[in-house]
């Protein structure tokens, strides 16, 4: 690509897009500027697209977007013809969240696939991501496309593509998406307006039946509760996003009425002016739900992010002051500590309620805590480890359905917050765990105990593990290429001792890997995967891969331990050593 070339086939073609223009006008001549907005195409894989919002080819616009929306309808067109199912229009549902451009993009994306001969039906409102996975199956569409950039800051968005199965894109279909947009041209004309293809019904508007039947499905996959009972008081924050539009009504409708929601982030606001870095695994993302909860004495805080995809929770605690006196503190859980949790819920009240199924199966991501291979084996549940990202958590859903298993399944999560209870949905969704969570919340309560005392008994009955992600930021194109330097440096020369504990093990997922399930009777094939794992004497290990959607190194560290204070003190001692391994 030549990066001016292309910077001034921009400047001329986007005269009609007065924001693009103004912006690479103001840049001419700032050279760093025009690099970094034009040395790349922002990279469209699984997970669609994601950036930061601009002018470029490195950025997500309005020519970005549209590029992506003209890709998956060629390509929607030419499977249909590949499979005679050219009497059957191929149709897409479209969501969109909080985010700047959020509806702009989605709209632009319902034009372009109208007019190329796409059936399509878009929310009316912003609604949660598992939403528009819910919806892609309750309405028979052949995709659907999400606008959202999940937990990422307010300069980012994206444009998430699903499948049939209302699971993101596999490999090999986003593949055969991006060779269709790579002959796409960015400035294409569009056409008609969203009123005018809307008018000609072209472009249908999903009914609230849809997101009805959603919410109703989503209560219908936690556990049964052993009796109504509504004793703790809750804060909730939608960190100004989409779980307005659900959680409020889901846990309404159940029952838990004393529900204080934070005010400041309350209305829908791409901007996030309260939280810079909307991700509730953040403690600086709920500084006002914990301030709410203590001005409150709630019990529980409750936070979603923007898309409502993932849940984060904090809890009441009691600790002493250095003068000995009680007070109330709050524990934030991390993405691991409240996926046990819920885990250990949903397995304990489900054996007692009957409805735990013969042989109960649990997926995981490899980056999330091994401590859930010794729960599961308390109940005689199965572990399925899976690659990084929900998506795979869907693809073993569908494969589950297919064998007629379905029911066997129970629960599935990921250290990165993100919980499924059922298999109604094919991604991680924040209503259906949000009220979970008040559920789980409660039947603790009615035994005397906290959330932070039932990762206790956990750990006093299957080990202490504590976990921690570290993630190191590189930006631009000089941060790409260190990241893949000190990949290629991890395989070459892996730190072969920390001091006290030898590597044992290396799992390298760069070619796919296969694994065992079924008591090692069925086997599951990874797919290709920029990751490495390293295992060390006495249960230490650290899983290292890029991100997929944001410029940084993430690094995943587990330790153990008699009690909690030793595993986190050989937690902190271990990523120190092995971080300083690493130069």
């Amino acid at each position: 690509m030549d990066i001016y070339s292309t910077f001034n086939t921009w400047l001329d073609g986007t005269s009609a897009y007065p924001d693009l223009h103004a912006e690479l006008t103001d840049i001419s001549g700032d050279e760093p500027s025009i690099v970094d907005r034009f040395y790349t195409e922002l990279e469209f894989g699984t997970g669609g697209l994601r950036g930061v919002l601009g002018a470029g080819t490195n950025r997500m616009n309005v020519l970005t977007v549209g590029r992506c929306a003209r890709g998956l309808a060629m390509h929607l067109r030419r499977r249909a013809l590949r499979e005679l199912l050219s009497g059957r229009q191929p149709s897409v549902a479209i969501a969109y969240d909080s985010r700047r451009n959020s509806e702009l993009f989605a709209q632009t994306s319902a034009r372009i696939l109208a007019e190329a001969g796409i059936a399509v039906k878009i929310h009316k409102q912003l609604m949660p991501t598992p939403a528009l996975s819910y919806t892609i199956r309750k309405l028979g569409c052949t995709a659907g496309i999400v606008v959202t950039a999940s937990h990422n800051p307010a300069v980012y968005n994206g444009f998430k593509v699903y499948g049939s199965d209302g699971c993101q894109l596999t490999p090999e279909d986003a593949a055969a998406i991006y060779k269709q947009m790579a002959r796409c041209d960015y400035f294409a004309a569009i056409g008609r307006s969203f009123g005018e293809l809307a008018a000609a019904g072209l472009i249908k508007i999903i009914d609230d039946e849809v997101v009805d039947a959603f919410i109703a499905e989503a209560a219908a996959q936690v556990p049964p509760e052993e009796e109504r009972r509504r004793a703790l008081k809750y804060v909730y924050t939608p960190l100004n996003g989409t779980g307005i539009t659900c959680v409020p009504r889901i846990l309404g409708e159940a029952g838990f009425t004393d529900v204080i929601i934070v005010p400041e982030q309350r209305e829908p606001d791409g901007n996030f002016p309260t939280c810079p870095y909307p991700n509730p695994e953040l403690p600086q993302a709920l500084e006002l739900g914990l301030a709410l909860c203590r001005k409150t004495d709630a019990d529980l805080l409750l936070a979603t992010d923007p898309d409502c995809d993932r849940v984060g929770v904090a809890v009441k605690i009691k600790s002493e002051s250095a003068a000995g006196t009680k007070q109330t503190a709050y524990r934030l859980l991390n993405g691991n500590e409240l996926g046990i949790v819920l885990l250990y819920y949903i397995l304990m009240r489900r054996q007692e309620a009957g409805t735990l199924p013969e042989s109960p199966i649990i997926i995981k991501t490899i980056v999330t805590t091994d401590l859930v291979y010794r729960i599961a084996g308390g109940f005689g549940a199965e572990v399925i480890d899976v690659l990084t990202g929900f998506k795979f958590i869907g693809e073993q859903l569908g494969l589950l359905e297919r064998d007629g298993a379905a029911s066997r399944y129970v629960f599935g999560f990921e250290e990165s917050c993100g919980y499924l209870c059922g298999s109604y949905v094919r991604d991680k969704d924040g209503v259906s765990t949000s009220l979970l969570v008040c559920q789980a919340a409660e039947y603790f309560a009615a035994r005397g105990l906290t959330f932070a005392d039932v990762i206790d008994l956990a750990g006093s009955r299957f080990g202490y593990t504590e976990t921690k992600l570290v993630n190191v930021r590189y930006e631009g194109a000089s941060g790409a290429s260190k990241m893949r330097d000190i990949m290629t440096r991890l395989r070459a020369e892996p730190p072969k001792e920390i001091p006290g504990h030898k590597l044992e093990v290396v799992d390298d997922y760069i070619n796919g890997a296969v694994k065992y399930i079924d008591n090692g009777a069925r086997s599951i094939t990874l797919p290709p995967s920029d990751a490495l794992k390293f295992v060390y004497s006495g249960g230490f290990s650290v899983v290292i891969r890029p991100s997929g959607t944001e410029p940084q190194l993430k690094l995943y560290y587990s330790a153990g331990g008699k009690t909690r204070c030793e595993a986190l003190s050989a937690l902190e001692a271990f990523a120190h050593e092995f971080e300083e391994s690493m130069g």
